[in-house]
C-alpha cells in the first residue's frame, strides 16, 4: 500500500495493560488530526508493504473476530473493536510473557477497497522529566522518571499487528512468538485471529539462502566453497533486481547447473517446505540488502566488504589461487583510497 492513498475513517485505542488485572476499553472512538493520522498510515503502509507480513485466512469456523467481521457493517465499529480487544486480553492476562500494550483498530479505505486495522502497539519504557510542586509549595522541582508506557514511534516496526481486507476477510498478519504455556507460539494468529499463514517473503528468501548454503557445504571443499557460495549469493542478487524476485526451481536451475546432484539435494530439501514452484518476491530494501554486497572473511581476521557490482567486474576485484592453495585477493584501479577511524 502508498502511504499516500490511505484514508483513515475511525480509530479507537484500547489500554491493554496487562498488570493492572483489567483492560481500559474506551468507550468513545479517538478524535484525531493530520499527525495521528500520519502516524497510523506510516505503520499501516509498513506493515503492507514489508516482507514480514503474511498472508493469512481464517478458520471461519473457529474464529470469533472472523464471525464478527463477517456480519459488520460500520454502526459496529465501536462494538466489535471493543469485543476484539478482549479476546486479546483475555489471553494476554493468561500469558506474562505477551508484552502489555495499547491496541489501536482502524477503520481505513485504501483505493476501492475497505480495510480493518488492528495495531498492537507494545510498551516501550524511556526516560522523561515531570514537574511537581516542591514540598514547602513555593516553587517547582523537576525530576526524571522512567514511563514504562511509550508507544513506538512511527520508525519502529510492530512486532504484532493485522491488516483485514473487509470486502473478502483476507489478512497480512505479522508477529512474533511468545512463550504460551511453556511453549513458544505464534500466539496472535493462533490463539486470538485463529488463521492460517502462509510463511512471509522475508522467511522463504532465508529458507532458501539456508537451504543453498546447506547443500554446497555438503558438496564442495572450503576452497571451492566460498566461490561458489559468492556465485550463488550473485545470482540471487541478480535475480531480485532484474526481475524482482525468483521461482525457486528456476533459481536451482542457474546456481546447480553444473552440479546436477546438489540441485537434486537442494530440491530434496525444498520440498520438506513444498517450496519447489514457490514465488519469492521480496519487496523491502531490508530483506535484500545483504544480496547487495559481498562479506568476506579472511582466517588472518581481515574482512572485505564488496559491492556486487563491483564483484562482479573482473576489472575491479581478482580472486587468485596460489599454488600452495592459498587464496589472494587482488583490488584493481583505485584512484583513491581513504582510512576512517
Amino acid at each position: 500500500m502508498n502511504k499516500e492513498d490511505i484514508r483513515i475513517r475511525n480509530v479507537i485505542v484500547h489500554i491493554m495493560d496487562s498488570t493492572i488485572g483489567m483492560p481500559v476499553l474506551s468507550d468513545t472512538e479517538l478524535e484525531y488530526g493530520s499527525e495521528i493520522a500520519e502516524f497510523l498510515k506510516e505503520h499501516i503502509a509498513r506493515i503492507s508493504s514489508g516482507d514480514d507480513a503474511k498472508e493469512c485466512r481464517f478458520y471461519k469456523e473457529e474464529s470469533e473476530i472472523y464471525q464478527m467481521l463477517n456480519a459488520y457493517s460500520d454502526e459496529d465499529f465501536l462494538t466489535v473493536s471493543k469485543e476484539i480487544a478482549g479476546l486479546l486480553y483475555e489471553i494476554m492476562s493468561s500469558n506474562i510473557d505477551i508484552p502489555p500494550a495499547d491496541l489501536m483498530v482502524v477503520r481505513f479505505r485504501e483505493g476501492e477497497e475497505e480495510y480493518l486495522a488492528l495495531l498492537k502497539m507494545n510498551y516501550k519504557a524511556f526516560y522523561t522529566h515531570r514537574t511537581m510542586t516542591s514540598e514547602d509549595g513555593e516553587g517547582n522541582r523537576n525530576e526524571i522518571i522512567r514511563h514504562k508506557s511509550i508507544l513506538p514511534s512511527e520508525t519502529q516496526r510492530l512486532t504484532e499487528a493485522a491488516l483485514i481486507r473487509l470486502s473478502d476477510l483476507a489478512l497480512q498478519v505479522i508477529e512474533k512468538k511468545y512463550e504460551v504455556n511453556g511453549e513458544k507460539t505464534n500466539y496472535f494468529s493462533f490463539l486470538f485471529l485463529k488463521c492460517s499463514a502462509h510463511m512471509s517473503h522475508k522467511s522463504k528468501l532465508s529458507i532458501v539462502s539456508r537451504a543453498v548454503e546447506s547443500v554446497q557445504k555438503e558438496g564442495f571443499d572450503e576452497t571451492e566453497r566460498y566461490e561458489k557460495q559468492m556465485r550463488a549469493k550473485s545470482i540471487i542478487q541478480e535475480e531480485i533486481e532484474e526481475k524482482g524476485g525468483f521461482v525457486v526451481e528456476e533459481l536451482a536451475e542457474k546456481i546447480f547447473q553444473e552440479e546436477p546432484e546438489l540441485k537434486i539435494a537442494f530440491q530434496d530439501k525444498m520440498e520438506k517446505y513444498d517450496m519447489v514452484k514457490e514465488e519469492i518476491q521480496p519487496q523491502s530494501e531490508n530483506t535484500v540488502r545483504k544480496y547487495q554486497s559481498q562479506h568476506l572473511y579472511t582466517d588472518t581476521g581481515i574482512e572485505i566488504k564488496i559491492p556486487m557490482e563491483q564483484y562482479k567486474n573482473p576489472h575491479s576485484v581478482e580472486f587468485i589461487t596460489n599454488p600452495d592453495g592459498t587464496i589472494s585477493v587482488l583490488i584493481k584501479n583505485i584512484e583513491h583510497l581513504e582510512a576512517k577511524l
